[in-house]
């Protein structure tokens, strides 16, 4: 078992999930999950990112959750934070794996650095990760989201 992240990784989560969570409620678009859901894929990868987000329309036609158990329903957005021990994995597996599975939005979170890369799926795989470290992070998947960067790295 990978140990807990620990400070800020925590933070920055909450801040992540919490700006998802009031746009996506105030649009009715779906439902953000935290670290705890985890997500049998169709490639058979099982995965448990930092942040996600499925769609209403994506969740609706996926199989029905089963009380404790993962879903196995392809996220639209997946948040992962970087930390010492996970920062390669997370570069290279954990996006190899979410671009073959299909995930059309992938965040990599680098709390040393302040900064966000949003990768975006085209028609075959991820394109240029857009980096920033401020202003706001903007969202295919989730069209009028803007959560400021420099909130999220707030502690």
């Amino acid at each position: 078992m990978t140990p807990p992240a620990g400070w800020p990784h925590a933070s920055i989560g909450a801040a992540i999930a919490g700006g998802l969570t009031a746009h996506v409620r105030a649009g009715k678009l779906g439902v953000v999950l935290d670290s705890s859901a985890g997500y049998d894929l169709p490639s058979g990868d099982t995965v448990e990112p930092d942040v996600s987000y499925i769609s209403t329309k994506r969740f609706a036609a996926g199989p029905t959750p089963s009380p404790g158990k993962f879903l196995r329903i392809v996220p639209n957005l997946v948040v992962e934070i970087l930390s010492p021990t996970t920062s390669h994995r997370d570069r290279t597996e954990k996006k190899a794996i979410y671009e073959r599975n299909r995930v059309d939005e992938y965040w990599i979170v680098d709390p040393p650095r302040k900064q966000l890369t949003v990768f975006h799926l085209g028609k075959r795989s991820y394109g240029v990760g857009i980096t920033t470290g401020v202003g706001n992070v903007r969202s295919r998947v989730l069209p009028g989201l803007a959560l400021s960067v420099k909130e999220l790295f707030a502690v």
